[in-house]
């Protein structure tokens, strides 16, 4: 049996997939991009199951296609909570980069069991996505099938139609409405992800936060940003309290923070304030620290 030689599309998507979820993720600069939602979906949703269903079944006459796509998503549903489950009992936890390693891991793993047991069947018994094969039944249907032009016209009418209907989908997705208006507001810890916020203090040390906010207000806006500790406010820099953004310009700047008295469980809040009302937040964010003597550290 001569086994197959090049990677398999359909394996090589799934891995191109989550090679691009993981930059979207991880790279501060995407982090916040719209297309990071479609990515993460699909990830959670659709890829763990694929990647095992491959894993399980090699062979074409194993499942059918419509059956590897059902079940796909229903494997996905019940793989991702387990593996949530066993994080949740690990000193790493429920967090992004573990569960995104995970994850990454999980899928890898199969995709490679995958690709070794379709090594072993041959070329006619190896499942595979007809991606050549069906772009030659598409050129034979629209150049070489005899048919009137009328019937040609309505099959490309219909290709393009689904195509546009695909297309609009994912735009809908990733762009917010019109008529939405809002203001994103968020922290990170100092690596450019949301975990290792700095929440343990020794007394007069200083920890650094990254601030960000993006307005989609659809209008330029002037937001007043104020940190406080124990409802006691904090000195900021002209720069970081006072920002003007244009519609969809984003703000990202560090924030350093110095404590300027000792506690425990003690509530450090990122408030953000608009133009309209400059006494209620129209954002808040807040994180539990604690600030001990240096003597205690």
């Amino acid at each position: 049996m001569a086994g197959i030689k090049k990677f398999p599309y359909d394996l090589f998507l799934i891995v191109s997939h989550l090679i691009l979820t993981n930059i979207f993720l991880l790279v501060p600069a995407l982090n916040y991009h719209s297309v990071r939602i479609v990515l993460s979906l699909t990830m959670l949703l659709f890829s763990p199951g694929y990647a095992l269903i491959a894993a399980l079944f090699p062979a074409k006459s194993d499942l059918e296609g419509i059956e590897r796509l059902i079940l796909s998503f229903g494997l996905s549903i019940a793989v991702v909570p387990l593996i949530g489950l066993w994080l949740n009992f690990t000193t790493w936890e429920i967090r992004l980069l573990p569960t995104l390693i995970s994850l990454s891991i999980f899928i890898l793993v199969m995709c490679g069991i995958a690709y070794l047991r379709r090594s072993k069947l041959s070329e006619t018994e190896v499942f595979e996505i007809p991606f050549k094969n069906a772009v030659l039944s598409l050129k034979a249907e629209l150049l070489k099938k005899p048919g009137s032009k009328v019937d040609r016209a309505l099959t490309v009418f219909l290709i393009f139609s689904i195509f546009l209907s695909v297309t609009t989908f994912f735009y809908v997705i990733v762009t917010p409405k019109e008529g939405e208006q809002f203001s994103e507001f968020y922290i990170l810890g100092p690596e450019g992800v949301a975990e290792n916020y700095p929440t343990e203090y020794v007394f007069r040390e200083k920890g650094t936060f990254i601030v960000g906010i993006v307005n989609h207000e659809h209008r330029p806006m002037n937001y007043t940003m104020e940190v406080r500790l124990e409802n006691k406010s904090l000195p900021l820099l002209e720069n970081l309290r006072q920002v003007t953004l244009a519609h969809n310009e984003t703000w990202e700047e560090p924030v350093t923070v110095t404590p300027p008295f000792e506690g425990t469980d003690m509530r450090l809040e990122f408030l953000l304030f608009n133009e309209t009302d400059k006494t209620k937040p129209y954002r808040s964010l807040h994180l539990w620290i604690d600030v001990i003597k240096a003597e205690e550290a």
